[in-house]
């Protein structure tokens, strides 16, 4: 059950955008050379998701997500970042059931307010309007974490980083929980080896949580020493950011250049400096990784009608 798997995906997977879109962006033209890529997958429940789970039932998903994406990073550049960063937390608490998008109750203490998510996740009122436009196209057929995680995809995308396939057939959970949001979402001021240790126990490793650094970019992106605008030293480069700045000694957080530090992290810094093509395959690997975590499928959970309160 627990044996790992290698999934070839070919080339007509990423044709759901035009050659003209993909050929004008240099990152992917840097990233995506080959006409496949293997990702790797150890998750039992994989199984349970399936490339094209909603083919019949919502064909026009993908179409409906991406401009949805669009208009939303057309208005506010920022949100790409904001996206993954909100799935990034949904995933690390409980798994990937779209809990961080619900709101408190009188019997749900949500994550919205955990320290990690108070006044800093951002998000919210884009998934609303997916989930809308979805619901009036398929309703009560796609699950608010799947809008979720397709939405992190063509958000990534968009904003000139690499693409991946997305396994869908998650469901909905029926509950959060602040507590476990404080406990589990990782700090970008912990030492390496807690943030490793809060990785591996959700069957992350440690390739996974160097690629994942970019959720954690919020203050130096969005308030620098408290000005309210990026911090003016970043490169805007996403790689560039994760890996090159590294080298330089100027991490983008405390954690970052931890990374440094320690022998098996900074060969792979060095290696994904060095070989873009080899992180686009990692950091897509990952993210498949990533939205597998915990997630609901079959009978379990919910489709929920609204992603902000349960059915």
């Amino acid at each position: 059950v627990f044996a790992s798997h290698y999934l070839v995906i070919p080339l007509d997977v990423f044709l759901f955008c035009t050659f003209k879109e993909i050929m004008s962006r240099s990152a992917f033209r840097l990233s995506f050379v080959p006409l496949f890529c293997l990702l790797f997958l150890g998750h039992f429940v994989w199984s349970q998701l399936d490339y094209k789970f909603y083919d019949s039932t919502c064909p026009n998903l993908t179409k409906i997500v991406r401009f949805s994406v669009w208009s939303a990073i057309t208005n506010d550049t920022r949100m790409a970042a904001s996206l993954l960063r909100l799935h990034f937390h949904d995933c690390i608490v409980d798994g990937c059931e779209g809990s961080v998008l619900l709101d408190d109750t009188s019997t749900i203490k949500g994550e919205k307010n955990a320290s990690p998510n108070q006044n800093s996740a951002r998000g919210f009122e884009v998934i609303d309007a997916i989930k809308a436009n979805v619901e009036k196209a398929c309703p009560s057929t796609v699950s608010c974490a799947d809008i979720l995680t397709l939405a992190v995809r063509e958000a990534v995308f968009l904003a000139g980083g690499p693409f991946w396939a997305v396994p869908l057939g998650r469901r909905d959970g029926l509950t959060a929980s602040q507590a476990a949001a404080n406990r589990d979402v990782p700090s970008p001021f912990e030492p390496l080896k807690n943030l490793t240790a809060k990785f591996t126990s959700k069957g992350l490793d440690i390739k996974d949580w160097l690629c994942s650094q970019c959720f954690t970019f919020k203050q130096r992106l969005f308030n620098f020493d408290g000005s309210g605008n990026p911090d003016p030293t970043l490169d805007a480069s996403l790689r560039s950011n994760l890996q090159s700045n590294l080298l330089n000694n100027s991490g983008l957080l405390q954690s970052d250049q931890a990374l440094m530090g320690d022998n098996t992290t900074a060969a792979l810094v060095n290696i994904y400096s060095k070989f873009p093509l080899l992180f686009a395959k990692e950091f897509g690997a990952s993210m498949v990784k990533l939205s597998t975590v915990g997630v609901l499928t079959g009978q379990d959970g919910q489709i929920r009608k609204n992603c902000r309160v349960v059915n």
